[in-house]
């Protein structure tokens, strides 16, 4: 099926992206284009404008600020995933980045597109979700910095409003002491997040002094399992605890839960324990 028509503007800079999103209501900014161009084949987006951004330059690149990771909205998958930077600071975001798709969908696409876009079984939100980060969004003239807790608000659906634009994801730096790692149950088609799981843990003394963790796919949006993180920390990172944490992440899933003619909602809240589980491992086993 053919995208509907639209008109197209391609943008030299931020100041002039977010004019033209001001000067043509309802019109949707174009990055690596694979999470809009099948919306706009499928007739589910008809924008009367397109705003290409993917040429500016300032909306690209991975870089360290003091211990504060900034990554550039333009920035591809493969970008991430191969960057020694991002696997230092966050190896858990490279791991994620790793597994988004393929390679053609990983050169092309980009974190800010992914991370807009919102989709449930996507894997980055997820991930950023459990290291905390931060969104920043260029909004009337001025730099606004929102945290994920706030800017993930339900399905496909962001605290982004219709002329603002994403510059850049902010990951803070993380003791020394912690391990973090991503890992899914993969859909084999797709390759989209039926579960993800993202976790950071701190040992100190031998047990856990901070969790993070954070399921996506079989819920509308990123959701920390504050359940499990309380149930962990005080603990020792054994297999036994690690368990026992995990089984509490029912108390984090009484809302809705998504389920597909693959796997039914409750096959997914039913497994959900063993994809905690399996990231709280792989966590602790990268925490010193």
């Amino acid at each position: 099926m053919f995208a509907p028509a639209f008109d197209y503007y391609r943008a030299g800079s931020v100041a002039e992206a977010a004019d033209l999103l001001r000067r043509y209501p309802g019109a949707k900014l174009l990055a690596g284009g694979h999470s809009l161009i099948p919306l706009l084949k499928l007739r589910l987006a008809a924008p009367a404008a397109l705003v290409d951004i993917g040429r500016i330059a300032e909306l690209k690149g991975v870089g360290v600020n003091g211990s504060v990771l900034r990554i550039g909205a333009l920035t591809t998958h493969a970008e991430i995933a191969a960057s020694p930077i991002v696997r230092d600071h966050s190896p858990a975001l490279a791991d994620a980045a790793g597994m988004i798709g393929d390679p053609a969908v990983r050169n092309r696409g980009t974190i800010g597109g992914n991370v807009a876009h919102a989709d449930p079984a996507s894997d980055l939100p997820t991930v950023l979700t459990a290291l905390g980060a931060r969104f920043i969004v260029a909004r009337s003239g001025q730099s606004n910095a929102v945290d994920a807790s706030a800017f993930f608000t339900g399905m496909m659906a962001t605290a982004l409003r219709e002329t603002d634009l994403l510059v850049a994801i902010e990951v803070p730096g993380h003791d020394k002491s912690t391990g973090q790692a991503y890992v899914k149950f993969g859909h084999p088609a797709s390759r989209y997040a039926v579960i993800g799981a993202a976790a950071a843990v701190a040992i100190k003394g031998g047990t856990c002094s901070s969790a993070s963790v954070a399921l996506g796919g079989l819920v509308p949006h990123a959701l920390r399992a504050t359940a499990v993180e309380t149930a962990l920390v005080g603990q020792s990172l054994s297999r036994e605890a690690i368990g026992n944490a995990a089984a509490q992440v029912a108390k984090d899933l009484e809302g809705e839960i998504l389920g597909d003619i693959f796997a039914s909602a409750g096959y997914r809240k039913a497994i959900a324990p063993v994809w905690v589980a399996r990231a709280l491992t792989a966590a602790a086993d990268r925490a010193t």
